[in-house]
């Protein structure tokens, strides 16, 4: 028995049978939620924070997907073990609870649950995200109240050092004697001049380099995404740190003695070795689940009947974590059974990620200049399974998973989604001509209209981009869609229908067709973020190597996005009542500042909040087309009168909770007064 077993056995919890791929559990913190307040039905909450620990079979054929797991070093009992961290929000009794688990994907580390649906703060330590004690931690207390129980699991291994509380998973590297080697390729885009820069996607934790003088080793630099490669010799750059004025060998950082140039895109290809098995941290997620619906544990106070039901959420990357998770059959347990019973995939767009490749980079996304022909934007992106005119292939998101093992997934994405991570793939054909077929039994789409990635804070400021942020905040929508996912999976009731705009009523479009109004002094954007058709070596589909790097980029899917009225906030999708009744332009587009990239391109996951003028005066004397306020609305009163009747319909639909209707006018208010004081 290896030494970790020894020491977490000491904490063993006793498991309903052998089988489990969770084996272990080390509790560190297990304190009462805020002193032991009371949530509703709920009753109090408990919070334990520790480490879990893991084996799975490689020979189990709910495995065989997870690649290099046949290289991966096994224990006495032929056995792969892993571990990861933990947080655990509970009800104390849990037959108090609602029977669901909501397990949260955590984004490079950061867990957003309490943030998001909560409206809880984590400002003041990084502590605060992972082991929240706060009334201002918990916010208003909207997923205690319904009675979730809240679980975040590490499922990525190479989460930022900088964050050392960040959720992370702990995977073995392929068996030394294995030799496995393969090409890593690294792209990135600086802001200010500097002389070195880290292999890994921003502040992530890199591959280091195995022989920095293998043939392979290039350093290119072009000014476009589709730009010329220019190849800059060798005897200009290494891998190493410039420090002190000194050049110091570093097999993780590359180094260029002219130094790197602001906002052009350098890319340096390497060889490196002993990959670790990253998938793992996909069974983790899923084995986390399976083990909490059909699992006992006296250290966690879990019982076989605590828990019926498992939701998969993530917002961004997490979300493509779990699109992943669903498309490559990690939702089938070693057991044979389903581990999510329903799964939120929030602004993912319509891609997937390197979660489960040889020497994939799983930070790595796509932007419109940003992260560069990574596997993210990648066939198939419908449900329904299509067949690309172009390559040939045929292929469906949900199309191939067995019903015994299908959840109930929403896709939902905001407007930067269409802009600026190719959303549009998600409900059209492959050729973009019409809209797709959508597994209405299984599956929604919904769309928020007129929102950004996620919402600023209010007053919104100027960040990445030429205009102020968007501020939308679409978080009373999710918290109304959890809800009726909750309902979807445990009664039987379908959740309210899909929301998004559609190119057979006009409201999905070519960019070029965007009827946006003439605004002075906004600029509107001329392209698109685009996914291409990539080919990545004949490994990649079938085994999760990529041979080619860089790989070969081949012709652009067709993108489409919203179409917008007279005032320039779309038609199509879920609209929030402060879009329907407006104060402002809000988009999910905002271009580049000259500080952070070239000024024609749509900056990374900002929108742009643009204010209706106060008064007619005001508005003819800057020439704006847009009715002002004071056009619009009698006063503050007439004008929240309009908001509380677009709330109630969305209420009556199903995609907001009459609960939620006092705090979105009270926040409807505060736009009102910023603009009118």
């Amino acid at each position: 028995m290896s030494v970790m077993k020894r020491i977490f056995f000491l904490f063993f919890f006793v498991t309903s049978s052998t089988w489990a791929a969770v084996v272990g559990v080390d509790v560190d913190v297990h304190e009462d939620v805020i002193d032991g307040k009371s949530w509703g039905l709920a009753g109090p909450y408990e919070k334990l924070i520790g480490m879990m620990y893991f084996e799975v079979d490689p020979n189990n054929l709910a495995n065989k997907m997870i690649v290099d797991i046949e290289h991966a070093p096994t224990n006495d009992e032929g056995k792969v073990e892993f571990s990861a961290n933990f947080v655990l929000i509970k009800p104390k009794q849990m037959q108090r609870g609602n029977g669901t688990v909501v397990v949260g994907v955590a984004n490079r580390g950061t867990r957003r649950m309490l943030t998001f649906f909560n409206h809880g703060s984590d400002e003041h330590e990084e502590w605060d995200a992972v082991n929240p004690t706060t009334e201002e931690n918990f916010g208003d207390g909207f997923l205690m109240q319904q009675g979730f129980t809240l679980l975040w699991v590490g499922w990525q291994f190479d989460v930022p050092l900088s964050r050392p509380y960040g959720s992370r998973v702990f995977v073995p590297q392929v068996a030394p004697d294995s030799s496995i080697e393969g090409l890593v390729r690294s792209d990135f885009v600086v802001r200010e001049k500097v002389f070195d820069r880290t292999l890994a996607d921003r502040n992530h934790v890199p591959y280091p380099v195995s022989d920095p003088n293998a043939v392979e080793s290039v350093l290119t630099v072009r000014d476009s995404v589709e730009g010329d490669r220019q190849r800059i010799p060798k005897d200009q750059w290494d891998f190493a740190r410039l420090e002190n004025g000194e050049v110091i060998p570093d097999m993780t950082r590359v180094y260029l003695e002219s130094g790197f140039e602001p906002h052009r895109i350098y890319e340096v290809i390497y060889r490196a070795g002993n990959p670790e098995v990253i998938g793992l941290g996909l069974a983790a997620l899923r084995d986390a689940a399976s083990f909490f619906k059909h699992g006992f544990s006296e250290e966690l106070n879990i019982s076989v009947d605590s828990i019926d039901h498992a939701i998969g959420y993530g917002m961004s990357q997490p979300g493509r974590t779990l699109r992943t998770l669903i498309y490559m059959g990690f939702n089938e347990d070693e057991q044979h059974r389903k581990a999510f019973d329903g799964v939120i995939a929030q602004i993912g767009g319509a891609a997937r990620g390197s979660f489960n490749l040889r020497f994939g980079q799983a930070s790595r996304d796509a932007h419109p200049f940003l992260n560069f022909f990574y596997p993210t934007d990648i066939f198939p992106f419908t449900d329904v399974e299509q067949t690309d005119p172009i390559t040939g292939q045929t292929g469906g998101m949900l199309s191939h998973v067995p019903e015994e093992f299908m959840p109930k997934v929403y896709n939902v994405n905001s407007s930067y989604e269409y802009w600026g991570r190719a959303a549009s793939l998600l409900t059209t054909t492959v050729d973009g001509k019409k809209d797709a077929t959508m597994l209405d039994e299984y599956a929604r789409v919904y769309h928020f209209a007129g929102a950004q990635h996620l919402a600023s804070e209010f007053p919104p400021t100027r960040t990445n981009g030429q205009n102020l942020n968007n501020p939308n905040d679409f978080s009373w929508f999710m918290r109304a869609l959890l809800v009726r996912m909750n309902e979807w999976i445990a009664e039987g009731t379908p959740a309210p229908p899909s929301r998004f705009p559609l190119i057979s009523d006009g409201t999905l479009v070519e960019p070029g067709e965007v009827n946006f109004p003439n605004l002075r002094g906004i600029n509107f954007p001329t392209i698109t973020h685009k996914a291409y058709r990539v080919d990545y070596g004949n490994q990649f589909v079938s085994e999760g190597i990529i041979t080619k790097e860089p790989p070969e980029v081949g012709a652009a899917f067709p993108i489409l996005v919203p179409q917008v009225d007279e005032d320039g906030n779309e038609l199509g999708g879920l609209r929030s009542p402060g879009l329907v009744v407006p104060l402002a332009t809000y988009t999910g587009w905002n271009l580049y500042n000259k500080d952070y990239g070239p000024t024609h391109i749509v900056s990374h996951m900002s929108g742009s909040y643009m204010p209706f003028y106060a008064t007619k005066t005001e508005r003819l004397t800057n020439g704006d087309n847009r009715l002002s306020v004071e056009e619009r609305y009698e006063d503050r009163d007439h004008y929240l009168g309009f908001v509380a009747a677009e709330a109630i319909k969305l209420i009556d639909g199903g995609y907001l909770l009459d609960q939620d209707l006092p705090e979105i006018l009270k926040q409807a208010g505060v736009i009102y007064d910023f603009i009118i004081p």
